[in-house]
């Protein structure tokens, strides 16, 4: 028997164990949004750092000006060093009478296609991922007596609350956080049965503006056609921001962007990815992106410009008929490689001005903002993982990318100088932040499975 396949038989004989620790820190009720949750939050740190512990890390309780983080550091052993990042606190589980089971008495579902569902708040977002990981490291210690590599823990527990303090905490720790590379638990498979390695995410821009026009809402019987309309005026330049091909049509937006290589578009295409049912599931039929780019290109590789919310004059009931004087928006922008965040505003707000007449003005307020991340396809950590994640799944592993934002990778960037891979095993219809949040069993055994083979071919 080998090294590898004696680790595989050890967590699967002590499923039910591992099954019982996820079941004892799902029982943790660790909102980090809520107030009197404070000492639960605590409560579930200082779990997680005894569990660390009891497998040979030398883990501690970290105070912030928030909710505490957990750090571990396994022995120094030859090999990369990883660091591996989840967070212990969950969402709010309002409203709870939506509930079928009580959010914090995890239990066990079994369902009709042979899958047993783990519910529970947290089962999946991301008590049940981070737990994948400890578990291997567990099994790896319990047969070998020892960790493969040299491996780091952090765990927080303001994630479900923006993760305010992560960045000054990443700044003070620095030194005592680097790694090779940062290990990232909290995504979803590609589909039910293919393991993903998510290697692009998109950054973003959020902006607010305000039009005014006229000093006050005018009567539009008296000066309909001669005063300016702000909510005319703000349509016609939210109308300007894309062209007929569904292009952004700021100047200069594009710059820097390239187009993605073809041996990705040719792993994509090779995905079962239905186009028209992703768009049909939300009742569309027809792309809006950019012409001539498929759809996983649009929402994956290609940048964008959305218009979040829109309002201004007389919403109530009945009928006013004014010319409103001020208009408002919300907007997005999702930022691939090659675009600074900062030019993007820059180049909006340009774009805005340039648009406005003489007698107009313009107040713009500026929210988050973060770049865009990609992983070298090429990078032998990467190369190894996904091996191993084929090698369980007896799937090819597909590198997947994301048209969200994940801000703390952008943190993790920016504080340590570190690039993140994410790879998780989380289903689709898991529900998180949900009611009836589940986890299914088979992605809590196979991802414990998961993580022992990376962590095997790591060391090789």
């Amino acid at each position: 028997m080998t090294e590898l396949t004696a680790i595989l038989d050890a967590v699967d004989a002590n499923l039910d164990d591992s099954l019982a620790r996820l079941f004892e820190l799902i029982r943790i009720p660790s909102v980090s949004t809520e107030p009197h949750y404070k000492d639960d939050c605590r409560r579930a740190a200082e779990w997680l750092a005894s569990e660390l512990a009891d497998i040979g890390f030398d883990a501690s309780v970290r105070d912030t000006a928030g909710h505490p983080m957990v750090v571990g550091h396994g022995p120094k052993i030859a090999g990369p060093h990883v660091l591996f990042y989840g967070h212990y606190d969950v969402q709010p589980v309002d409203p709870l009478a939506l509930w079928t089971t009580p959010p914090f008495e995890p239990s066990l579902a079994p369902q009709p296609d042979g899958e047993t569902f783990i519910l529970g708040r947290g089962a999946s977002d991301d008590k049940g991922q981070l737990l994948t990981f400890i578990e291997a490291c567990r099994a790896y210690k319990e047969v070998t007596g020892t960790l493969p590599i040299r491996i780091s823990m952090l765990f927080e527990g303001e994630e479900e609350a923006g993760s305010p303090s992560l960045g000054p905490f990443l700044e003070a720790n620095a030194e005592d956080l680097k790694a090779d590379t940062i290990l990232v638990c909290d995504t979803d498979m590609w589909d039910h049965d293919t393991p993903a390695i998510t290697t692009m995410w998109r950054g973003f821009v959020s902006e607010q503006f305000t039009i005014t026009a006229g000093d006050r809402d005018l009567h539009s019987g008296m000066f309909g056609s001669a005063a300016r309309n702000a909510a005319q005026l703000i349509g016609t330049i939210i109308g300007k921001l894309r062209s007929d091909d569904g292009a952004v049509a700021i100047p200069g937006f594009y710059d820097g962007v390239e187009d993605v290589p073809a041996a990705i578009l040719d792993q994509w295409n090779r995905l079962p990815f239905d186009a028209e049912k992703f768009l049909a599931d939300v009742g569309l039929s027809v792309p809006a992106g950019e012409t001539g780019r498929s759809v996983l290109e649009q929402v994956w590789a290609r940048p964008t410009c959305e218009i979040n919310g829109v309002w201004s004059g007389y919403t109530g009931d009945g009928f006013k008929t004014v010319i409103p004087a001020q208009a408002s928006a919300k907007l997005s922008f999702r930022l691939v490689a090659g675009q600074d965040p900062d030019r993007i505003r820059a180049l909006f707000r340009q774009f805005v001005t340039d648009l406005l007449p003489a007698d107009c003005s313009v107040t713009f307020k500026a929210y988050a903002a973060a770049p865009a991340q990609i992983m070298d396809l090429d990078g032998p950590l990467l190369t190894k993982a996904r091996a191993a994640l084929t090698a369980e799944w007896n799937r090819e592993t597909a590198l997947a990318g994301t048209g969200g934002s994940i801000p703390i990778l952008g943190e993790f960037k920016k504080r340590l100088g570190m690039d993140s891979m994410l790879i998780g095993f989380a289903r689709f219809d898991n529900r998180i932040h949900s009611p009836n949040e589940k986890y299914d069993l088979s992605s809590f055994h196979k991802g414990i499975r998961s993580w022992v083979r990376i962590l095997h071919a790591f060391k090789e």
